[in-house]
This record gives structure tokens, sequence and C-alpha cells, in this order.
């Protein structure tokens, strides 16, 4: 069974915000006493957080599918509808958030950072939020907008000062757990370690901690071992430590083959842009198993080799932990030198502010069979698209005044857009329309009496006494009519076919007899 898992992808489902509700307060002797229709309530979003007590995406790996819930719908007499709490996501301390496509969104390297993952719905606007001088009593809401669905890539990245690589039982878990108070898995077989352990090391008056990456071996970079897989571990780490079996029974092994073997592996492995090639990083050498005779004699036969490299070298052992506090002051003072830099370069945070002429929008002309489309982009009209209910006039002519503000009618009249063109909102299929310039809402053209509503009027229920009324007004309307047919028919009357009454001839009538 997986106990540590550096990468996952999310399923992720944001909730809707509630709709906006249409309601009109009525009281004794005032059947419109203005509107007081809520707001709906807005959806929780999905926030990553990355928590140093999280060490592995274990519990995402097994249950990848996360939502938040729906935000409540508004209601009557100005009750707003509930919002529903932000789902919190512990991640690793390390890790970087991917879209679908591969691109970086966040690197979460220090501890309590955030990032909105999936953003709720907005709640739509109730009708007492909108009524205004102009428009008294909105017979209409704003929907609710949806929340964000899609999916996330998390890989984690362990964040260490100090990478120990080296071939498969080399001793990298030894020397973790010989130099901290780490306690990985450790046997005498390769492989053996599946996931890098992290181990806190405290020498003189510095801290900083080691990782071992596992699984280094020849075609690493080519996806061959397993270090491919984890690789990226080591690319938090301030400098490398290469640890090599001087007690291999292996045939065709040494250390110096082994080191070859490693840096070709490093340099292969391509780092994201802005980071140091692993090889450009500070190295140390260390040679382990000296406790071993023979492992001590070829560490003293290689040692000026790999000093003649320019690299420093350690002989240590895990057993007897000869070395061990040597090297452990040696990686301290590479850790304090590389934070040093680090503070003195300092990132520069740049804030960019939005340009004063930005509209929030830009409108794209698309060629077609049909003719050309015009298609317009951008955040605002997407949400209020969104907000809008097409079954209601009202509410279709608030988003024609709203675009209309906003520049679009210019900006379409700019691209060449006539009366009748097809106008799209949105990316994708998005929201097709037959545009009309100068669409304006009803609410404005609607006049009646103070206190008193049209709409309203037109689906008032007639009463039983008025339906009553009717029944008997029709049916002495039908019996009035058969009382003058019969009266024309006694005094000799006849309709012709245009329906005028001429006399009938006794010839005819006889005839008819």
């Amino acid at each position: 069974m997986a106990t540590f898992v550096d990468e996952v992808i999310l399923h992720l489902r944001a909730g809707n915000g509630g709709d906006g509700c249409v309601s009109v307060r009525r009281e004794k002797f005032k059947p419109l006493a203005g509107p007081d229709g809520g707001n709906g309530g807005n959806a929780g979003d999905i926030i990553l957080v990355s928590d140093p007590q999280v060490t592995t995406l274990l519990g995402y790996h097994r249950a990848p599918h996360r939502k938040s819930d729906n935000g409540g719908p508004g209601m009557g007499d100005n009750r707003s509808g509930f919002s529903t709490p932000d789902v919190i996501l512990p991640v690793p301390v390390g890790t970087v958030v991917k879209d679908a496509d591969g691109n970086e969104l966040a690197d979460l390297v220090e501890p309590g950072m955030r990032l909105v993952a999936a953003a709720g719905g907005h709640g739509g606007l109730g009708n007492a939020a909108l009524a205004t001088t102009k428009r008294k009593a909105p017979g209409f809401a704003l929907l609710g907008t949806p929340g964000w669905e899609g999916d996330i890539i998390l890989e984690l990245k362990v964040v260490a000062d100090i990478a120990l690589v080296g071939f498969p039982s080399a001793g990298k878990s030894s020397l973790v757990a010989a130099m901290s108070a780490a306690k990985p898995k450790i046997a005498d077989y390769p492989f053996t370690t599946l996931h890098p352990n992290l181990g806190v090391v405290q020498a003189g008056d510095t801290r900083y901690t080691i990782a071992d990456v596992p699984g280094l071996i020849e075609g690493a970079s080519e996806g061959k071992g397993l270090g491919l897989e984890f690789l990226r571990h080591v690319e938090r780490c301030s400098a490398l430590v290469h640890v090599l079996d001087c007690a291999t029974l292996e045939p065709g092994r040494d250390p110096i083959s082994d080191l070859d073997v490693i840096l070709k592996e490093l340099a292969a492995y391509p780092v994201p842009d802005g980071q140091l090639p692993l090889l450009e990083r500070p190295q140390l050498v260390a040679l382990n198993k000296i406790d071993v005779p023979e492992g001590r004699e070829l560490a003293e036969f290689v040692r000026p080799e790999l000093e003649a490299r320019g690299l420093k070298v350690f002989e240590i052992s895990t057993v007897s932990r000869e070395g061990l506090k040597q090297l452990s002051f040696a990686l301290a003072e590479l850790v304090t030198a590389a934070r040093t830099s680090i503070q003195q370069a300092g990132p520069r945070i740049v804030l960019r502010p939005k340009p004063v002429d930005d509209g929030g929008f830009h409108v794209r002309v698309e060629g077609g069979s049909g003719g050309n489309t015009y298609r317009v982009i951008g955040a605002k009209p997407d949400r209020w698209v969104a907000q809008t209910d097409f079954n209601n006039d009202e509410a279709v002519g608030f988003l024609a005044d709203r675009l209309a503000k906003l520049g679009v009618e210019d900006e379409l009249f700019k691209a060449g857009a006539v009366a009748g063109s097809t106008v799209v909102i949105g990316a994708g299929h998005g929201v097709v329309f037959d545009w009309e310039p100068t669409l304006t809402s009803t609410a404005e053209l609607i006049t009646s009496p103070r206190g008193a509503d049209a709409r309203l009027d037109a689906s008032e229920r007639p009463t039983r006494s008025k339906r009553r009324d009717d029944y008997f007004a029709r049916m002495d309307a039908k019996a009035d009519a058969r009382a003058e047919l019969i009266r024309e028919r006694e005094a000799g009357l006849w309709t012709d076919d245009e329906g005028f009454a001429v006399e009938r001839d006794k010839d005819d009538t006889n005839d008819h007899d």
C-alpha cells in the first residue's frame, strides 16, 4: 500500500452562487409597497494552504474529487440566502500547483501560503438591490454565477537544504538516520527507499534539513528506475552530497564510475526556468563504508582524483559515525552561504496597476460561411450573461443597458457590426445574440399610477362573482341573438350572403316547404 504520493490530479467543483429573489412587499391598503427580494448567498471557495504538518499527497490520491456547497437563494422580506464556508485543503510545503495543461499556477514554498484553486460562484442580487429612481419596482433578479469546475495537478517537491544522491544501497538512508533523528527503512537490497526521507540536522547554531533521493541509476533522466520520478525533489536543494559506496560487491562498479554516471544523469535533468542547473550548485563527496577495511583502502585510493576535480571529499562511516561531524559542519557552511545570498538578493515584489484605458473586454471578429461573427471576450460580460434570466424581458433589457454602459456597443460599431449581426459573448459556444442596438430595459417604459403595476394586474385572478357575472352576460347575449333571429323569421326577412336582411318571396317559401 502506498504511503507517500508526490503527484496527484485533483478534480474540483466549486459551488454555484444562489439566485436573487423577485418579491414585492404587500401590506394592508398597500398592494405594491415596494420590492423586497433578498440577495443570493455566495458559494465557498476551494483553497489550498501549505501546511508543515502535511508531508504527502496521499489523502488526495485516495479522494481526488473535492467540491464546495452551493449558496442559498434569496427570499422575500429582504432575506438574503446563506453563504457556504470555504473548503480548505492542506498540502505539503513545496507543492507546485499546475493547471490541466501543465502550466504552473503557484509554488507554495512557504508555510501558510494560500491559493484559491477553485472560486465559488457569487450570489445574484434580488430586485430590492436592483431598484433605482428610474426602476422603482424591478420585475427581475440576477442569477447566481456558476463556480469554477476543472482539474489541477499537485506536484510535491521536497523542500530540503541538502540532497543526498547516489546509487541504490550507497548508504543515503543510513546517513540520514545517523545525522538526524529520522528513522527511515534500511535494508541490504537495492530500492529499499521508495520515497524521499527528510531529516533535520543541528550543526552548531545552524539547523538544516537533508533528504535522500531514491532510485538514481544510469538512465534515470530517461525514466529508468525511480530516478525520474524523484529527481524533482533535488530542485529545491541548495547543495548536493554525492554518497559513494566504497565497499560495493557489484562487479564493474567503483566510486569514480558511480560519480560519472550520477553527474551525467543530473546534467540531463532539466530544471525550471530561473533555477540553477543541478551541476552548478555546491557539491561535496562522501566516501561511505570506510568501516570496512577494503572500503577504507579504496577511499584513500580515489580521494586524490576526486580532489583534483575540485570536489571536497569526506571519508565517513554511518556505522561507526566516523567523519560525520566534519561533514555536518561543512554542510552547515554551505547552507549558511546559500541562505545569505538569498537574503541579499531578496525577491522584488512588482505591483502592476490596471491600465486606466482597459475596458475589461475586447471584440474579436470571426469569419464564417454565414458572415462575420463578433465575439465579446471579457470577465464582466461573461459574468453578466451568466447572471441574466433570458426568459425575462426586463432582465434582458437590463443586460443590454449594462453592456452599453461598458462600451460594448461602441466597440461593436467600430468592429463593423450592424443591426442583425451575430454577436457571441464568451469563449467557446458562448451565448449567441442577434444584435439590436440601443435595446433598453422595459422597466423605464412602464407607466402606472402610484401604488399600482400593470405587470401585477395582468396576472390578477378574477373573483367568483365576476366570473358569474361574465357567464350570465354571455348567456344573455346568446338569448338576445336567438330572439332576434326568431323576430326576423316571423317578419319574413331573410339574410343574404353578405348579411343584409331581404324580403322573402312566397314562391320561394313554398319551394322551401
